[in-house]
């Protein structure tokens, strides 16, 4: 009976980790959304409050990697049910990264008050709708155990990468005919990078959820680096 009883308490914190994932996830994905919409209204209250909201990212953090450690020194798990817990915690560290290029996007709205006009600035949005629906992805196959539906989430960051060339050329050109919006297609082009990264990302945590689950690697993926600039961080 005792044995019963601490099962279904490890469960049940099992359950708990996983929810605190998954907020902390959805608050992540929410900030990628927020953060281009007040780019793109040029609201300067809303990309605060993206910047505001990142301590609580950070602060799930924290209390996911205190329960990952109780949970290993109380109930000593093993195999299938450590790697689990391991990969809360490495997925926890991935989604405040990914907070915190929402913040970086977010943090960008008052230095392009005067991007208007611009016409890469409407493609922004798309691709930032692909890279959240790609956490948002990652983060249910997480919760499902369902190493399939990770696979799919690194196949879809080869779309990323599309959308980030033709930023990248669209930007480049802009900036050649006009001198004048050098500065404001810079800032895009650091945001355009930022979603990038987000998606990669997100396949980091696709391999992680894939691990969990199979106990296997993830088959290197064929991305390659062909991203015509280097990373900006």
């Amino acid at each position: 009976m005792a044995m019963g009883h601490t099962i279904k308490a490890f469960d049940d914190e099992l359950g708990q980790l996983r929810a605190l994932v998954s907020e902390m996830g959805g608050m992540a994905e929410a900030a990628i959304s927020d953060a281009i919409q007040a780019l793109v209204r040029r609201d300067l209250d809303g990309a605060a409050r993206v910047v505001d909201q990142d301590r609580r990212i950070d602060a799930i953090e924290a209390e996911i990697e205190r329960e990952v450690v109780r949970m290993i020194a109380l109930r000593a798990p093993m195999a299938d049910d450590l790697r689990e817990i391991l990969a809360a915690m490495k997925i926890s560290g991935v989604i405040e990264r990914i907070g915190d290029y929402a913040k970086n996007i977010a943090k960008r709205v008052p230095l392009l008050q005067d991007a208007r006009g611009i016409e890469p600035l409407s493609i922004l949005p798309a691709m930032a709708r692909l890279v959240s629906e790609m956490v948002h992805n990652v983060l249910d196959a997480f919760v499902a155990r369902d190493a399939d539906a990770a696979v799919t989430v690194c196949e879809s960051d080869r779309a990323v990468d599309d959308f980030y060339n033709s930023l990248f050329r669209t930007l480049l050109t802009y900036m050649l005919e006009n001198p004048h919006t050098i500065t404001s297609a810079t800032h895009l082009l650091f945001i355009a990078k930022n979603l990038e990264r987000i998606g990669d990302h997100a396949t980091n945590i696709a391999e992680m959820v894939f691990f969990a689950a199979t106990g296997r690697q993830m088959t290197e993926r064929s991305k390659g680096d062909d991203t015509l600039v280097p990373p900006m961080e």
